[in-house]
């Protein structure tokens, strides 16, 4: 063996032998897999919080628009529009940092029903910039044809805004003449509907919203998620359920032909 070749073999050995840079190597190995990991598990925990978040969203304003009203003289509550407006100013001050009324819309429909239980979406509320199927209301609008109302599932029709609101400018009050559009067995999922008790009502809230991803859309099944709530809570007092009234000075209506955020 010559000079040259013992001086190699002995610097193979060397470097067989040498254990000081292991641990940096089996990090290199190792740390795309580790971060693979970890960055996962943070967007699946956010994943889920957000759709803890989403479902309180629901429920808040279902219950707080179930409560919110004027006492009045008659010893019923009367509903106004700043009361649906302050519920949703709620709303957005809760989803704010998630941009809830960017990325997502929130439709508040009143159920009632009458004496006989006749089911009626008598008027709806919206807020949120999204529009189109699976952000708009999935379970029934307040719809109108050549001014007579329609049923709520009429896909045809066309959305009413009036319904459930005094359209006169005479002093008179017209309200009667919108009554909402009735919907057979309730609002709601097939085989889960929700139904108003009789004589009475129900505040019906859908939240369809686009998961704002904290890493990546890739991590997302199809690089997207979709995130749907509803909730309901029957109302609390005695609602004077003639119509959502709106007195002087008057409030801006949150209809659902709007898209605001």
């Amino acid at each position: 063996m010559t000079r040259a070749s013992s001086r190699l073999a002995a610097v193979l050995r060397r470097l067989r032998d040498d254990r000081s840079g292991l641990a940096l190597l089996e990090f290199a190995f190792t740390a795309p897999l580790v971060v693979t990991l970890g960055l996962y598990g943070v967007e699946t925990a956010n994943l889920a919080i957000t759709n803890l978040r989403v479902s309180q969203v629901a429920l808040n304003l279902a219950d707080n628009a179930s409560r919110v009203g004027v006492q009045s003289s008659l010893v019923t509550q009367q509903l106004r529009e700043i009361d649906v407006n302050d519920t949703f100013a709620a709303v957005k001050t809760q989803g704010q940092a998630w941009d809830l009324t960017t990325r997502g819309r929130i439709t508040l429909s009143s159920l009632e029903a009458d004496t006989t239980g006749k089911q009626t979406i008598h008027w709806q509320r919206c807020l949120g910039l999204k529009s189109g199927v699976g952000y708009d209301s999935g379970y029934g609008r307040t719809t109108i044809v050549a001014g007579i109302p329609s049923t709520a599932e009429n896909s045809a029709a066309a959305y009413d805004p009036a319904a459930g609101v005094n359209t006169s400018t005479t002093g008179v009050d017209n309200a009667a003449l919108h009554p909402g559009s009735v919907i057979v067995g309730g609002m709601g999922d097939t085989g889960a509907k929700i139904v108003a008790p009789n004589n009475s009502g129900v505040m019906f809230v859908e939240v369809n919203y686009d998961y704002k991803p904290v890493v990546s859309s890739g991590w997302l099944p199809n690089g997207a998620a979709k995130i749907r709530y509803i909730a309901s809570f029957i109302v609390r007092d005695r609602r004077d359920f003639g119509e959502i009234y709106n007195p002087s000075p008057v409030a801006t209506r949150m209809t659902c032909d709007k898209y605001t955020s």
